[in-house]
């Protein structure tokens, strides 16, 4: 069977399964294009889970693009703390100053144009809030319809998601944006990744080739990972008559522009009566942070440091989630 008449064919089936399966999620049901892109950005590499209640506080305290681009860059970036990848956030922020300005791009090519968004945010947006026929392809679709079609081409070779693009383009039904996250409920409710995927509640059960050829683990087919680099480091805790010690982080790089507990230039027990210490690894995408923590009572007020109370951290300083496990030792 031609891989065209096989999607032809398990189009209605995926409609069909996900008007019963689907979950009730707090950005579906609507058709509002900020609302839906807030919440695109939120999911981009960050589990549904997480982002539900980021969502919910998020849009209540930016309601509208308006009220966002008028935020300051901090209090955006205070809002959209522990979940990580904060590029997300300062994108969205400008972006929302275009959209205040210009109203919400109405046509594939001036959502794609907007910062921090990329082909398949771009295709889920216009397919959610508009209706129209544009594949949004990641991972975890390019992990149903290999599957299905038991397609052996590598997934991180150039062009391939737009050949699966252009697949979806051929049969995307009316329903647009339901069938667009209908691609994305299947892969995240039956066809998992790693282990075994729930083939026995899968609407697709009796058409998927990788299945019924008893091959589905070998699909998709990619280039092998390479190793995450590993990096040290001395994290300072530093106590000074009830307020700690914070540093921004410069430059263009990993959480540049954020605020972080300091890492230590010199032996931590110079900087004071060390009095706990702890140990916490903290994984990003291309690197793991092996820290050694030690909180201290700073024998002075370093000058070099912003130096702010417990509940100023709370209020004001995002703090990525790295240091997490250094943050319960503030009083």
């Amino acid at each position: 069977m031609e891989q065209l008449e096989l999607l032809q064919r398990a189009v209605p089936l995926l409609l069909e399964w996900y008007r019963v399966s689907r979950r009730t999620l707090p950005w579906r049901g609507t058709h509002d294009p900020y609302k839906i892109w807030v919440s695109e950005i939120m999911l981009q590499q960050t589990r549904v889970e997480t982002v539900k209640d980021y969502y919910l506080r998020f849009l209540q305290r930016f309601p509208t693009a308006q009220a966002l681009a008028a935020a300051e860059e901090g209090e955006v970036l205070k809002a959209w703390e522990g979940l990580g990848y904060y590029s997300r956030a300062r994108n969205l922020h400008r972006a929302a100053k275009i959209i205040a300005a210009e109203g919400f791009p109405a046509t594939y090519e001036g959502v794609r144009a907007l910062p921090g968004v990329g082909d398949y945010t771009a295709g889920a947006i216009c397919s959610i809030a508009y209706e129209r026929p544009c594949p949004a392809v990641d991972g975890n679709v390019l992990r149903i319809l290999t599957r299905l079609l038991a397609d052996d081409t590598n997934i991180d070779l150039l062009g391939t998601k737009e050949k699966f693009s252009s697949l979806l383009r051929a049969v995307y039904p009316q329903e647009a944006g339901e069938f667009c996250q209908a691609l994305m409920e299947l892969g995240a409710l039956v066809c998992l990744p790693g282990g075994e995927p729930q083939c026995l509640v899968c609407p697709w059960r009796e058409l998927c080739l990788a299945r019924l050829r008893g091959e589905w683990e070998r699909y998709p087919v990619r280039a092998e990972k390479r190793a995450r680099k590993s990096e040290e480091h001395v994290v300072l805790v530093l106590r000074f008559e009830g307020e700690y010690a914070l540093l921004k982080r410069e430059g263009k790089g990993l959480l540049s522009g954020l605020w972080q507990f300091p890492f230590a230039e010199r032996a931590p027990e110079t900087y004071g009566k060390i009095l706990k210490s702890k140990r916490a690894v903290h994984i990003f995408t291309h690197v793991e942070w092996h820290m050694t923590g030690f909180l201290v009572e700073a024998k002075e007020k370093f000058s070099q440091y912003t130096w702010a109370s417990a509940a100023e951290i709370g209020e004001k300083y995002a703090l990525p989630s790295a240091f997490k496990a250094f943050r319960s030792w503030l009083e």
